[in-house]
């Protein structure tokens, strides 16, 4: 991780990638709806076992996973370029327009089923918190798939299925058919029932007038893409806590799980038996201080990975170094974040989600207030912090009460990695373009219509003074006397969009808001 001087820029610069020299913001995107899956009709219940829980983008961005609490595993793939058309449908299409991607669903799985740890009579539920796709040089596609538990490795091949397109109605042909089947049933004989000089001379007609450059193939069957799925390697009882996260790596044969302690390296190949590489568990369970959030493998280095904490640290490791990597890390850590502490400033530091930029140059950190963009190459602070819940620091009471304030929203990075998007309360996915973080972005509601919605402006950081005191009886009082905003009543804490998904190749993000997955384009 040695920092290339020739890398280093003015500060304002380090969002671009390494090789964007400019110190120009791109232009921001105008976004617009494109498809949705599983909206609910109005007035009707939604059922929590319906609730997407996982959504990843393949690398290619053919392909799209869903999971959810209900423990399925749903796949979508694009359907534009897809398809096989004969040479004249291929000729009247028009292909001078440039579309944005669309899906269809592919297939529906059962990934994981309620368990019971009987060692420890606790029940394990079948949500899924984590679904990968695999690199794969076959045409079959593969998928890892978690619960609290278990990792699952799903193979998902497609199957050529032949369906009658077109069926020929000529009168003497339907009578030849008609006749060959009684002839058949009743004489146990397979002989045409008309002459055979007919025959002979139906099909050299048939021939005559047929087109050569028509595809006769296509008017008996088409054929139709399926998928079938099967679960090749399931790789259990290896995590005393809940699976958070798995990341595969760029050697395409392991990949690691993480939980609230322990970090394990696996092998695709070998299912009973990990590697322990990192372990947070102390002698005494009363010194813990910190735990494991999530983990992620450096998408070029194979050798490289970061995890984050609930302190709101991220920790660069070499696994070169050393076997294990407890002490072999860089930190970042936001250095400006020092100052007075309240009962819950621990609380909204810990870090939910964490992604790397395609060149794993930067990485992208949720916590429950901000959005942060950092440089590996700097490790005292972020390059820039976008407020995302500002105006909810007055009401943090209240979100603990109510555990809002546990809520753990995702973020992901454009596939240039100049963009960057996380969600938020009311369903609002907030979409923000590199800089120094004092843009506000654009604000899209997950709907058909997603009206822009104007951000709400945060307050200054001397009102931190009010949340100063460990009281909580002190500090509902302060929140009581202060001055919350006029626009914050706008806000449904009970909607929430906490998974979402960047296209790899184009602007196009996948967005779940409760059992409903939304696209927008731009």
């Amino acid at each position: 991780m040695s920092e290339d001087k020739t890398k280093r820029t003015r500060t304002s610069s380090y969002w671009k990638p390494a090789m964007t020299l400019s110190s120009d913001p791109p232009a921001p995107l105008d976004w617009k709806f494109s498809q949705v899956f599983g909206e609910r009709a109005p007035g009707d219940d939604l059922q929590d076992v319906d609730m997407i829980s996982a959504i990843e983008f393949d690398k290619s961005g053919d392909f799209l996973a869903i999971g959810d609490r209900g423990g399925r595993c749903i796949i979508f793939e694009r359907k534009d370029g897809k398809h096989h058309h004969s040479r004249h449908e291929l000729e009247q299409l028009d292909f001078t327009s440039t579309q944005h991607p669309e899906f269809q669903f592919k297939t529906e799985f059962q990934g994981h089923e309620p368990e019971f740890d009987y060692l420890k009579s606790v029940e394990i539920e079948e949500k899924i918190n984590k679904v990968r796709w695999c690199a794969t040089s076959s045409g079959s596609q593969f998928m890892l798939s978690t619960n609290d538990k278990t990792i699952k490795l799903w193979k998902v091949k497609e199957c050529k299925v032949k369906k009658v397109k077109e069926m020929n109605t000529h009168p003497f042909t339907c009578l030849d058919n008609m006749l060959l089947a009684e002839r058949s049933f009743v004489s146990r004989e397979d002989k045409p029932a008309v002459a055979n000089g007919y025959r002979q001379e139906w099909m050299e007609k048939i021939a005559k007038n047929a087109s050569p450059s028509q595809d006769m193939h296509s008017k008996v069957a088409d054929m139709e893409d399926t998928a079938h799925t099967r679960c090749r390697k399931v790789y259990a009882h290896a995590h005393d806590f809940n699976i958070n996260s798995i990341s595969n790596n760029s050697d395409c044969e392991t990949f690691l799980s993480a939980d609230d302690l322990r970090i394990n390296l696996w092998n695709l190949e070998i299912s009973d038996q990990c590697f322990n590489i990192l372990d947070m568990k102390p002698a005494n369970m009363e010194d813990l201080t910190e735990v494991i959030t999530t983990a992620e493998f450096h998408p070029i280095h194979c050798n490289l990975l970061a995890y984050s904490s609930s302190r709101g640290f991220i920790r660069l490791v070499d696994m070169r170094q050393s076997a294990l990597c407890d002490h072999s890390a860089r930190i970042l850590q936001d250095g400006d974040s020092h100052g007075l502490k309240s009962f819950f400033t621990e609380i909204i530091a810990s870090i939910s989600d964490m992604k790397f930029s395609r060149d794993g140059r930067h990485i992208l950190s949720r916590d429950y207030m901000n959005l942060k963009l950092w440089d590996t190459h700097m490790d005292s602070s972020p390059v820039a912090i976008y407020k995302i819940h500002e105006h909810l620091r007055p009401k943090l009471s209240e979100l603990y009460n109510n555990d809002r304030i546990f809520d753990r929203f995702g973020c992901c990075f454009s596939g240039d990695g100049l963009h960057f998007a996380t969600g938020s309360y009311s369903n609002l996915v907030r979409i923000f373009s590199g800089g120094d973080g004092s843009e506000e972005g654009a604000t899209i509601e997950a709907s058909k219509t997603p009206n822009r919605k104007p951000l709400l402006r945060t307050a200054p950081r001397a009102r931190r003074s009010s949340l100063s005191n460990l009281a909580r009886g002190f500090y509902r009082h302060g929140h009581e006397n202060s001055s919350s905003g006029s626009n914050e009543s706008s806000y449904d804490l009970s909607s929430r969009l906490l998974h979402l998904a960047w296209h790899p190749e184009t602007n196009l993000i996948a967005s779940a808001a409760g059992n409903s997955l939304f696209m927008y384009y731009s």
